[in-house]
């Protein structure tokens, strides 16, 4: 079979072919885009430009008034009954305490220590900058990690996240080149390496980290959906 030459096809279907053209092209970049986190997806835009149910965002969580770690010693099964929720459970974690704390119904159960990112003071805005992301998040998904024991993946970024990337590339915080950033949980550290938590090593590229051990308990008591807020 012949193909006709393109300048020999109809007026009307070179207009629809180039249309279609461009669609596709449009929709294959935008979601470039949207996967190396230069723009979010387009369902999230009307509560990122405040068009609907835009609030401050309120603290979940009382934190603990001691400096110390909370029932560090025992274990979670010990410490809450058997007949538990796990739509119950949530998660504080404190940047200038180094504590993250299990909740269960609002009340404080269990501290852990944790460390985060190089870069550890300030919110993080884009990808690289060795920052951990303050503000309310949820888990996205929960695996076993061949490098770090767990890995507890957060929904970095949400709403209020690239909301505030928006406004720091706004603000001249951040060049217009740096995209949002991703890839954001809680793990464990290399078999051996517990001596950084200990030493609050802040050695992750943002995530915040926890003793192996620690990371293990923490896992079976969480799940998808578990609030987890970050404080400065």
């Amino acid at each position: 079979m012949k193909l006709e030459p393109l300048t020999k096809i109809p007026q009307h279907r070179q207009q629809i072919i180039t249309i279609l053209l461009l669609l596709i092209s449009g929709s294959l970049l935008y979601l470039l885009l949207v996967r190396l986190g230069f723009i979010p997806p387009i369902q999230q835009l009307p509560q990122i430009l405040c068009m609907k149910n835009c609030q401050p965002e309120q603290n979940f969580h009382t934190p603990i008034a001691a400096n110390q770690l909370l029932n560090y010693d025992q274990s979670i099964e010990q410490l809450i009954s058997q007949n538990n929720n796990k739509n119950k459970i949530s998660i504080l974690i404190e940047k200038s305490q180094h504590r993250l704390t299990l909740y269960y119904d609002r009340k404080p159960v269990k501290s852990y220590p944790v460390v985060f990112g190089g870069n550890s003071t300030g919110d993080k805005y884009g990808e690289g900058d060795k920052k951990t992301p303050e503000g309310i998040l949820k888990i996205k998904d929960l695996y076993p990690h061949p490098q770090w024991s767990k890995f507890i993946w957060l929904d970095y970024p949400n709403t209020q996240s690239w909301r505030k990337h928006f406004q720091a590339k706004a603000d001249g915080k951040l060049p217009w080149s740096i995209p949002v950033g991703g890839q954001v949980g809680i793990h464990g550290v290399p078999t051996g390496a517990d001596k950084m938590i200990d030493d609050r090593t802040n050695w992750t590229w943002g995530c915040p980290s926890l003793k192996n051990k620690d990371v293990d308990e923490l896992y079976q008591w969480v799940e998808k959906g578990t609030v987890v807020e970050i404080l400065p």
